[in-house]
């Protein structure tokens, strides 16, 4: 059996990431979602299991020390991770794979597993990115300044990422994943045992 393909895609706070990602899950629905485990509180409208697994500040610990996340770090106070078992599970067994992690964890997997594909995600400009920030509503004056500090950070990841998407339109940012996941399944390394039974 050849082995799952994983997509991981990183963007700054307010580049519209999620979206994306929605937009490529809802065309691919062969694609698994990779749910992350946090610390913190659920936003309006995030469903356990469904956006995060929210779990406390002790139960993500015990899982740290079990060895549970093939990645994880802590974010604006809280912990984020990604459980290991599901990834590798999935990988092994073929199943293709969306994780939305942002670059410190990214490079984590990086290290950890082969063949991964790794998207960055760009607003238009950083004023736009400032914009969609303020427009969340939900991040006071101080929390948005710390988020544009740490894109400034994350924007240095940027060199060893596969591709980058500029979110312009929102539409042609969805198919440009949907175009990279498409022709990522069309590599002849990952259609070598197909091509072997085809020779048959």
């Amino acid at each position: 059996m050849s082995k799952g393909l994983f997509i991981v895609v990183s963007a700054p706070s307010g580049a519209g990431k999620s979206t994306i990602c929605q937009g490529l899950l809802k065309t691919c629905p062969e694609i698994k979602f990779s749910v992350s485990y946090t610390s913190r509180f659920p936003r309006p409208n995030e469903t356990d299991g469904q956006d995060y697994y929210f779990i406390s500040r002790d139960e993500f610990r015990a899982k740290i020390k079990r060895s549970e996340f093939i990645e994880w770090v802590e974010s604006f106070g809280h912990l984020y991770g990604t459980s290991r078992k599901f990834i590798e599970d999935c990988v092994n067994n073929g199943k293709d794979l969306l994780l939305d992690i942002e670059p410190r964890g990214a490079k984590k997997i990086k290290k950890e597993l082969k063949g991964g594909i790794y998207v960055f995600i760009l607003p238009p400009s950083r004023l736009d990115l400032l914009k969609r920030l303020e427009k969340r509503g939900y991040d006071n004056d101080e929390a948005i300044q710390k988020r544009l500090k740490q894109a400034e950070s994350e924007l240095k990841e940027i060199s060893w990422y596969d591709y980058v998407i500029f979110n312009r339109d929102l539409e042609k940012a969805i198919h440009q994943l949907i175009s990279i996941y498409t022709a990522e399944k069309c590599k002849r390394e990952r259609l070598s045992n197909e091509i072997r039974e085809f020779k048959k």
